[in-house]
């Protein structure tokens, strides 16, 4: 995992995120997502004031497990100096090593963070879920274990001031954010109370921004006035602007639009008749009001 370094702001990432998403649902099903249907309590990861940092570090190390739904993995957890926040062994188990950085000895509110993304390792390990690349697999296991309810930890590790600062991980804050924010769209949740950062909760907001406005484009029935005014003059014309979220296929009364699902991103085609309808994406379930 990643430590440190200058902190990269904004959403430089989303292609990636958005095809993490995408497999994590064709890998699990949209029933196995939803099974991960609350996101780790903050009492269940927190450390005692007075409570051994081995033994403290095992007890996360186990509730991660459980709440990721990993069967019979043991996590072996040990400190030491290293460049990087935290690595983790891959094997075929029972057993797997995780090592943290000597500094969360004297930080260890941000150990659960370090684990969290550690044991996601894990759990896509034991999936054969991967991306080429190194950096693509550690954003896909930074989206995954958010998306499945624990990588708020990974946001509220991210600290700044005019000196120094501090972030976990390999998506940007407001990119944790926005992942945050779709996982709270489908579970219902709001993770804002869970932060003790206010830079986390300042970046969760900006990522809760980008994906109400994702939730409001054409065709969505959402969409604002003038969105769906400009929507209806390339509708008419069969072609989309440049850059706009969806694309028209065919022509006259086989013209149909494809946009991605604001859930789960895989596309959806449907026809572009113009009358309001509800579409439903095949690989998460979610049901669409859409004006297509």
């Amino acid at each position: 995992m990643a430590n440190g370094g200058e902190v990269v702001h904004g959403f430089p990432h989303l292609d990636t995120v958005h095809g993490a998403i995408t497999a994590l649902y064709k890998r699990l099903s949209a029933d196995g997502v939803l099974a991960h249907g609350a996101s780790v309590a903050p009492a269940d990861v927190a450390f005692g004031d007075d409570e051994d940092l081995h033994l403290g570090a095992q007890r996360i190390a186990r509730t991660l497990v459980r709440h990721l739904r990993l069967p019979e993995a043991r996590m072996v957890v040990s400190f030491r100096a290293m460049e990087h926040a935290a690595a983790v062994e891959l094997t075929a188990g029972p057993e797997y090593f995780i090592e943290l950085n000597d500094r969360f000895r004297r930080h260890r509110r941000d150990i659960g963070a370090a684990l969290a993304h550690e044991i996601t390792h894990v759990l896509l390990h034991r999936l054969a879920l991967g991306f080429p690349g190194r950096r693509e697999n550690e954003l896909l296991t930074d989206t995954v274990t958010t998306y499945l309810g624990a990588g708020w930890l990974l946001l509220d590790a991210f600290r700044e001031d005019e000196l120094t600062s501090q972030k976990l991980g390999y998506l940007t804050p407001e990119e944790f954010g926005y992942v945050l924010a779709l996982r709270a769209r489908v579970f219902d949740e709001d993770p804002s109370p869970w932060f003790t950062s206010p830079q986390a909760y300042e970046a969760y907001a900006r990522g809760l921004d980008l994906a109400r406005r994702e939730a409001r484009r054409p065709p969505l029935a959402d969409a604002g006035w003038a969105r769906r005014h400009r929507y209806a003059k390339e509708r008419r014309h069969g072609l989309a602007a440049p850059g706009a979220p969806y694309s028209f296929e065919g022509a006259g009364t086989s013209l149909r639009v494809s946009f991605p699902c604001p859930t789960c991103r895989q596309r959806i085609r449907i026809p572009a008749s113009g009358r309001r309808v509800r579409a439903r994406c095949g690989l998460c379930r979610t049901v669409l009001d859409c004006e297509p």
